[in-house]
């Protein structure tokens, strides 16, 4: 009877080595001198005041700021494409974003990959896309775990988690306590659907419409695929110049969300204290095409779309009246389309619209 091995159950160790090897390149291209060790440890080590002329930063009261996040089902469009090097962009995207509305600074990224079998190609271009992520939110990605196991995932699916670490300082924590009556409510745009109401999506255009990932849409001048993997927005640069540019007593920037899953309605609550409830101005902005197709194409009811989807935007500050135009304009620089879709009043905690 011939012996077993961990090759024979689905394990082989040389190719998951090769696989790890594939990373190095793309977890180093993220790393400044505060990351002070290298790769293939059992933890990662990451100095929070550093010195060096070029990356000195200190703190008098750090606060860390923990997020974790996946990317949901749009994976499968990944899969159906058979293209794996944007989805990592999500990922990050997911976590950073989170952990910017507390004001706070994305540092380090850890990955949670899961596969069947071991794909060095599929692994290397999922690392790359956490990589760009990373380099885009000025993350370090300083490492993660890869699992492969054979028995629970079906041949050519896999799963992805995130991990983030920040720091805020605690008297620059942005919480939603400063935010007033009057305060101006800004959105900033999404990409598209960024990584929620794919459950949804995928329903209306594959199961209901009968549409193939490979069709090209008149409407949105791409084809299905093209339009269902564009990555998510990361605004951390764009947020984080804001957040330095304003002084921090007068409390500018009083309110920031992430708009997830449950849309604007969902989100927004979720920074608000008694006594403030915003209201938004519908067609306040333009919404991307992706929204009225899905809509059109899954005649799906206004009160579905607006706690599904982002409807184009994909991130929210709340702001003092006085500077909203000059933010705007800051975002602007920063290739952020930035539009004022509403407005704080008194009201209990939720968001209202308006016509």
């Amino acid at each position: 009877m011939a012996k077993l091995t961990y090759k024979d159950a689905g394990l082989d160790l040389e190719l998951y080595e090769k696989s790890l090897a594939g990373m190095v390149p793309f977890l180093k291209r993220t790393h400044t001198p505060r990351v002070l060790d290298g790769f293939g440890g059992f933890a990662s080590l990451f100095s929070l005041d550093y010195n060096l002329r070029l990356f000195a930063k200190n703190y008098r009261h750090p606060v860390l700021v923990t997020c974790t996040d996946g990317v949901g089902t749009k994976l499968k469009i990944a899969g159906m494409l058979n293209k794996h090097d944007t989805v990592g962009i999500d990922l990050v995207a997911m976590s950073v974003n989170d952990c910017l509305c507390t004001g706070g600074e994305p540092l380090m990224f850890l990955d949670y990959l899961a596969l069947p079998k071991d794909d060095p190609s599929i692994i290397r271009d999922l690392i790359k896309g956490i990589s760009d992520g990373c380099m885009e939110a000025d993350c370090a990605l300083v490492g993660g775990e890869t699992a492969i196991l054979p028995d629970f995932y079906k041949p050519g699916d896999y799963d992805m988690a995130g991990f983030c670490v920040g720091i805020v300082e605690r008297e620059h924590i942005v919480n939603g306590r400063g935010i007033q009556v009057g305060d101006v409510v800004l959105g900033l745009a999404s990409t598209g659907l960024h990584s929620n109401g794919y459950s949804l999506a995928r329903k209306v255009v594959f199961d209901h419409a009968k549409l193939k990932i490979s069709d090209h849409v008149p409407e949105l001048g791409k084809t299905v695929g093209e339009e269902l993997l564009t990555p998510t927005r990361i605004y951390v640069r764009a947020v984080k110049s804001i957040l330095q540019h304003y002084p921090v007593k007068k409390r500018v920037v009083r309110g920031l969300a992430h708009i997830t899953g449950e849309g604007l309605p969902g989100n927004i609550p979720r920074v608000l204290h008694p006594g403030h409830r915003v209201f938004l101005k519908r067609g306040g902005w333009p919404v991307p095409p992706v929204f009225t197709w899905l809509q059109k194409l899954g005649d799906i009811d206004q009160p579905e779309m607006d706690t599904v989807f982002n409807l184009g935007i994909g991130f929210v500050m709340i702001v003092s009246r006085y500077y909203a135009e000059s933010i705007q304009r800051q975002l602007l620089e920063d290739r952020i389309p930035t539009f004022v879709i509403g407005e704080v009043r008194q009201g209990q905690p939720g968001v209202e619209w308006m016509s």
